[in-house]
């Protein structure tokens, strides 16, 4: 009778997707933290010894997980803005139709802008020091790209076949919503009338 003889490459590359999903749990941990301390002093004032701080650990193991502060940033960006997407595309998954679909997509900008307010200062600040710093440049162009993905699938749910208008859409209402974001310090909006721009500019696109 054969015994069964585990295959010793199978046990090695269970073993490195163990090790692999338990090393992306730590740096997702580090990144909350790094969130955490960027929202506090920004990109330009936060140094790799800051985030360790932040994340009770040794400047070393940070750099055994992120070899610099450009890989780290990198990582926390297109993690948070995942979520930002998610939301976005679960908030008009039930809804039906133009007016539930823009009511669903102009409730969830305002939430974010309400709630995620510090971490759409941070994606700001780096793609503004993407225009200085081109290490920043293709996770920039890879997170716009799929907000554009996002806002094409948006738009066919409203019932709009033609997309071609995607991409100005997309202008106006960054462009709008930077504009919000700024002013927030000086000219607080409550949640109403961020509502009512929000809806305004989504019905001139859709």
């Amino acid at each position: 009778m054969n015994e069964h003889v585990p295959d010793p490459a199978a046990k090695l590359e269970e073993r490195a997707k163990r090790k692999a999903a338990k090393r992306e749990v730590k740096k997702t941990e580090i990144a909350a933290s790094t969130l955490d301390a960027l929202k506090q002093l920004g990109y330009a004032n936060t140094t790799l010894r800051d985030i360790a701080a932040q994340s009770g650990m040794s400047l070393g193991s940070l750099t055994y997980y992120f070899t610099d502060k450009v890989e780290l940033i990198t990582y926390c960006v297109r993690l948070y803005k995942a979520e930002f997407i998610d939301r976005i595309e679960k908030s008009v998954t039930s809804a039906e139709g133009r007016d539930a679909v823009i009511d669903a997509f102009a409730d969830e900008l305002t939430r974010s802008m309400t709630e995620d307010l510090p971490t759409h200062r941070l994606w700001y600040d780096i793609r503004s020091q993407a225009m200085f710093d081109p290490a920043f440049r293709p996770v920039v162009e890879e997170i716009e790209g799929k907000l554009l993905e996002t806002l094409t699938r948006v738009v066919q749910a409203a019932g709009q076949q033609d997309t071609s208008a995607v991409p100005l859409g997309y202008a106006m209402i960054d462009g709008v919503f930077r504009f919000l974001l700024q002013s927030r310090d000086r000219h607080a909006r409550d949640n109403d009338e961020l509502m009512a721009i929000f809806t305004a500019i989504l019905r001139r696109i859709f």
